[in-house]
């Protein structure tokens, strides 16, 4: 009967109920209730404690409290181009990823990913390929950036981000990838930047917003600061995309709100 968890007591009142007095065992269960009610609570306290030594109270509270975003979706982009020491140019984006994020849950609901052949310089360095870890292989005949981005246009039509109603907005760590090397390589080769790609966010610029530390090495320091472990290979697009998501849904968790950094072209 002294048993602390209360199981001796249980086990009294189950096995020995038909031997026992009905006065007396119900005496014995008044008396018993109180005392489990109490067990359970300490028992209770203590899972909580426990799982708050492991962070999870905090992650429960944050999911709890996510704050709404300002858009529906986030397009997380990370272009690979051709490159080399000293720099070539023009440099060809080589590799067309990206993700789409959705801005109330902050998981990635589809993903685009391409490579494209290079047509200045066909052939990638060596430096390129330790760089970025893509082989010759993987972009000789592969379309050329104007077929990429109309299959681009042709995804975010069938993923309703076309739609007037629907917020979206890229996101980027820096801007060279929207600023830099998708204009520059599209003004080489007379095409057109669609609307879309005149706006973005830079992670950078958001994660010092919400950290209040510039992150020099970028996607490392961000991981590092928020105590996370980097995705894949660095200079991998798509792996650098999921990390990218990877850091937003983290500083999403957090209480922040991500807002364009971009200046209007």
């Amino acid at each position: 009967v002294s048993d602390a968890s209360g199981c001796s007591m249980i086990a009294f009142l189950h096995t020995g109920a038909a031997k026992f007095p009905q006065n007396l065992l119900s005496r014995a269960r008044q008396a018993v209730s109180p005392l489990l009610a109490g067990v359970l609570k300490g028992s209770s306290s203590i899972v909580s404690r426990k799982l708050a030594s492991h962070g999870f109270g905090a992650s429960m509270a944050a999911m709890s409290s996510f704050p709404p975003q300002r858009y529906h979706y986030f397009l997380v982009l990370d272009f690979e181009a051709t490159c080399d020491k000293p720099q070539i140019h023009p440099q060809e984006i080589i590799e067309f990823p990206i993700l789409k994020l959705n801005g109330r849950t902050m998981e990635i609901e589809s993903t685009f990913h391409m490579y494209v052949q290079p047509v200045v310089h066909p052939q990638l360095t060596p430096f390129c390929t330790e760089l970025t870890g893509i082989i010759q292989g993987m972009v000789d005949g592969q379309p050329s950036l104007q077929q990429v981005l109309e299959r681009v246009d042709e995804w975010m039509a069938k993923e309703g981000l076309l739609d007037p109603s629907v917020k979206s907005i890229f996101v980027t760590c820096g801007d060279w990838d929207l600023k830099v090397m998708l204009p520059g390589q599209c003004q080489y080769l007379g095409l057109p930047v669609a609307d879309y790609f005149k706006q973005w966010i830079n992670l950078k610029k958001a994660y010092s917003f919400a950290m209040g530390s510039w992150p020099k090495n970028g996607l490392l320091d961000m991981n590092k600061g928020l105590n996370l472990q980097h995705i894949g290979r660095p200079h991998s697009g798509i792996d650098d995309c999921k990390n990218i998501a990877n850091i937003m849904k983290t500083l999403a968790h957090r209480g922040f709100i991500f807002k364009q950094t971009s200046k209007p072209f």
